[in-house]
Order: structure tokens, then sequence, then C-alpha cells
């Protein structure tokens, strides 16, 4: 059993033969496909998606590069899609310096204000984070420390891959680690640099249509290379696919709130 805990099959790159990349997903063994949002029409998109299969599961959020022309409506009806049952998680929001630092107030805002919808009500969230990891860990640390509901502020840091010292701190809060294609690429530094993260605060993810796995690097990614990431995981672990199979689709479970049922 394998979940894709982060995958953005909606976009356009999908559109003409989604049928095919979900029948590649269920013939691996992929239980639930994550589809985490970017702005509000990426949800409608993923909930067409979920309507026509039900493995798929929802997220809503405004990603950190939208926010700037995001406007209090917009979060509003966030707020709204985050009160219903559909929506598993709050994501992915966070913090992303790499591409224009212009509106990086604007963007911690918004991702203290998704920390508290998530903590309010009492789902998982997840994390972009791209040039900011000290800043989104101390936020983290922030919001819990002054949250009514710290317990509540748990989820996942997607597309990690460390430095040593913000593994220690995203561990401390309590969060989950996404791994995806970016861990098999070669001199990349990513197994180095997550050696300390233990099995059970590992999800698995694609980013997909983003960061294929090799040996399929530059290439549209899709939820069955999912496998690959699972595999290399055994490989620099010295474990078997099936263990790391197992522990992680748990870890998805228990974090996103996932039934047996569902998983069958």
């Amino acid at each position: 059993m394998l979940i894709d805990t982060h995958a953005h099959i909606y976009l356009d790159q999908f559109s003409e033969d989604i049928d095919e990349v979900i029948k590649r997903a269920k013939s691996v063994g992929i239980k639930a496909i994550l589809l985490p949002a970017i702005d509000l029409p990426s949800i409608e998109r993923a909930m067409v998606l979920k309507d026509r299969w039900d493995f798929i599961h929802v997220m809503a959020a405004i990603h950190p590069c939208e926010v700037n022309s995001a406007t209090e409506d917009d979060f509003r009806k966030i707020e709204a899609w985050a009160a219903r049952d559909e929506i598993i998680a709050i994501g992915e929001t966070g913090l992303d310096y790499y591409w224009d630092t212009s509106y990086n107030e604007k963007q911690q805002e918004f991702v203290r204000r998704h920390i508290q919808l998530a903590a309010k009500v009492d789902k998982p969230i997840v994390f972009h984070d791209r040039g900011a990891s000290d800043d989104l860990v101390r936020i983290v640390a922030e919001e819990k420390a002054f949250s009514p509901y710290p317990e509540r502020i748990r989820g996942v840091f997607h597309c990690f891959g460390g430095p040593e010292h913000i593994c220690a701190q995203v561990l401390d809060l309590g969060f989950h680690v996404g791994l995806g294609g970016t861990y098999t690429f070669k001199n990349g530094g990513v197994p180095q640099a997550v050696s300390s993260i233990p099995l059970d605060r590992i999800l698995l993810e694609t980013d997909a249509p983003y960061l294929a796995p090799a040996p399929f690097r530059g290439k549209r990614n899709e939820p069955a290379f999912v496998e690959l990431v699972a595999q290399k995981i055994a490989e620099i672990r010295g474990l078997s696919v099936d263990e790391v199979a197992r522990v992680t689709s748990e870890n998805a479970a228990r974090v996103f709130g996932l039934s047996d049922l569902q998983l069958r």
C-alpha cells in the first residue's frame, strides 16, 4: 500500500490522460492521493476529481506564490472550504522567498492565518518552504506557543530537504516531513540531510507534475512514481520496500485522519 500525500493532478498537464494516470497509480498499489490547493480555482478542480475517484482527497489554502494577489474575500472563501467535511487539511500554505521577496510580510501574515485556521477547524496543515526555513519554523513555534489549541497545530513540511538544524526543529514541533523526487536525485544531498528523521515521521509524495524522481527527472511527474521514492528510501536505509510503504502509509493515515476503510 502506498499513499501519495502531495500531488497537483488537477493541473492542465494531466487534462488529456488523467484516466491513464489514475490507472497507473492504482496498478502500483496507491490507495490514496492527496491534492493540496494553490488557490480557489484549484480547489474546485480537485473536487471534480474527488467526485470521480473516492480515493482522492482535497485540501484548501492559498499557496505562498499566490498570496500577493489574494484578497480578504479570497481568504474568507478558504475559511468556508476549510469547514467542510470533504476538506481533509489546510494546504498548501507556507513561505517562498525564491521568486519574489517583495511581499514577504504578506506571506508571513497569510501563513499565520492559515495556521490559526487549521487549529480552529482541527485539521492538519501542509507547508511549502523555499528559501524561508528559519522564518517558517519560527512562525510555527510562535503560533503553537500562543494558540489556545497548540496540539491541533500539526501536519507536514512537504518536499523536505533539511538542513540538519531544521530537521531537529521540525521534529520538535511535532511535524512530519514529505519526501519525494528530490530524495532520488544523484548528488542532491537530501538523503544525508534528512538521515536523522525517523521513518515514523516520513510521508511519501510526488508533487506531481513537478520534481519527477530518477530515472524520470525532468519529465512530468505522476502519483505512480511515488513507488520509486519508496524504493530509494528502502535502498538507502537498508529496509524492505514493503516496510517503507507500510510505515509511511500508516503515518499518512494518522496525520490526515484517513480510516482503514478509506485505504482498502
